[in-house]
């Protein structure tokens, strides 16, 4: 598989306001090589202490390049990127990093990265997509839900010490349709 050219503005219908009104619109793209340095900065910025080390990502990149988007403000900074990691066997893929940096939330940014990845991922065959979230982060919860994942069973999905001591998780399940079938 090729990694699908990506590079569309997210200035449609207003529906993705920028926080300045003199900003330029977001790019969602494809990440590249050269957005490694900055890509590690931001998942230092949201995810702080959990954050990918270096290497990690490059790894990811090179494993997963066509399913890295990126949000792209045109100054050089990103103000977000979502990643979706597909087994080399099977169709199931998981989401391992969803993130908008906080100047840029509650935009639905989030969304739309979820659904382009989710997009490229049936387009690629994938039938099952996973993710796991803290279950005190509703937000993402939500947003997640909205889009159709569900809590995946045993126990509401949720999963004590899942990372470690203390960092509990709750995995949720979006089961996709073929390309020919109907979302349901």
């Amino acid at each position: 598989m090729t990694a699908e050219p990506l590079e569309r503005s997210l200035d449609h219908h207003d529906r993705l306001t920028e926080p300045d009104p003199d900003a330029p619109p977001l790019i969602l793209r494809t990440a590249r090589e050269a957005d490694l340095p900055e890509l590690r900065r931001l998942d230092e910025e949201v995810f702080q202490e959990v954050a990918y080390p270096g290497f990690l990502l490059r790894q990811l990149f090179d494993m997963y390049e066509e399913h890295f988007l990126v949000l792209d403000d045109g100054t050089g900074r990103l103000r977000g990127y979502v990643l979706a990691a597909t087994r080399a066997l099977g169709a199931d893929s998981w989401i391992l990093g969803l993130c908008v940096t906080p100047d840029r939330r509650r935009h639905g940014l989030g969304r739309e990265l979820m659904t382009e990845v989710l997009h490229r991922l049936r387009r690629d065959g994938t039938e099952v997509v996973r993710l796991t979230v803290e279950p005190a982060n509703l937000a993402a919860i939500l947003l997640y839900r909205s889009l159709g994942f569900r809590p995946e069973e045993p126990d509401g999905g949720l999963r004590a010490d899942y990372f470690g001591p203390g960092m509990h998780r709750q995995i949720m399940r979006l089961d996709l349709p073929g390309p020919g079938e109907p979302a349901g």
